[in-house]
């Protein structure tokens, strides 16, 4: 058998009563590492961790609104009493209030803003002061956190405005946990995962059908545990080099997302005049890559 790589490791994955957050729990737990498993449905949360221990694994439920400052803080204390630290944090809550733009109300937006973003950062946040303590007291961290973003919030995706805006944070947040976090032992990494899950069964009929199980018992490519290896390895001391990084995974595909990067220009040298424009922007978006579809978009 092979060594597991987060042997007596802590981990805490939000989000974890179902689905992709569910698989990370228990993919992490089979891997040596000790879980708490958060859910804002308790009993979700409870039957998860529940599974962990009668599987011979250690876990506790950690019952906490992620986007609660106070919650949030709290979840990481769980671990530390529990478990005598934190290694790994895996942020994964999250849900959806698809509209389009022009019929989105504002506590629509503000909901999933506030979920997924701020959710993201709150724990982030009080897990980091965490970890900067540790390495200031002289016990430099192997630490690791591993964002939820989206191909959604990559290249968009139509009637999901809210949830675009948060994922796409989401990575630019990460890019920015990397940059400042470095130094303290600490490396912050995001995943877009593609697999079956309550949001995505609910989003139609077309869509469910797309991530349905095979009937004839053939590779499940959208089955949530296919994304949970790759969120194993990058909680792991192993992944110290990968950190600012966004991948997408679908069944055993793994492809590296970039980000906003320059690419054709034309530099005059001085003020454009706008007239001069129309022929400039047209040449640089001749030599610029195209960029992805809009999911959803005719």
């Amino acid at each position: 058998m092979a060594d597991k790589l987060n042997e007596g490791r802590v981990a805490i994955v939000t989000g974890a009563g179902q689905g992709i957050g569910r698989a990370h729990a228990l993919a992490l737990a089979a891997d040596g590492a000790k879980v708490v498993v958060n859910d804002f449905d308790g009993d979700a949360a409870r039957a998860v961790a529940a599974e962990i221990v009668a599987a011979g694994g250690a876990a506790v439920a950690g019952v906490a609104d992620v986007a609660d400052w106070d919650g949030g803080a709290a979840l990481i204390d769980t671990a530390v009493t529990e478990f005598g630290g934190l290694d790994i944090l895996v942020n994964n809550a999250g849900f959806v209030r698809d509209r389009m733009l022009v019929a989105m109300s504002e506590d629509e937006w503000d909901a999933v803003i506030r979920v997924h973003l701020k959710g993201h950062f709150v724990t982030l946040h009080h897990a980091a002061a965490y970890w900067r303590g540790q390495s200031k007291a002289g016990n430099q961290p192997t630490a690791r956190i591993i964002n939820t973003s989206s191909g959604a919030g990559l290249f968009g995706s139509v009637g999901q405005g809210n949830y675009v805006a948060a994922k796409a944070g989401i990575s630019a947040l990460t890019i920015q946990a990397a940059a400042e976090l470095g130094n303290y032992g600490i490396t912050a990494n995001a995943i877009a995962p593609s697999a079956r899950t309550q949001m995505t069964m609910g989003a139609g009929e077309a869509m469910a059908a797309q991530m349905a199980a095979p009937a004839d018992g053939s590779f499940d490519a959208m089955d949530p545990a296919n994304i949970s290896p790759l969120v194993v390895w990058l909680g792991s001391p192993e992944s110290s080099s990968v950190s600012g990084r966004v991948f997408e995974v679908e069944g055993g595909r793994i492809t590296v997302v970039d980000g906003w990067q320059r690419s054709a220009e034309q530099d005059k040298g001085s003020r454009w005049a706008p007239s001069e424009l129309g022929t400039v922007v047209e040449e640089i978006l001749a030599k610029a890559p195209r960029p992805v579809p809009v999911y959803g978009a005719r």
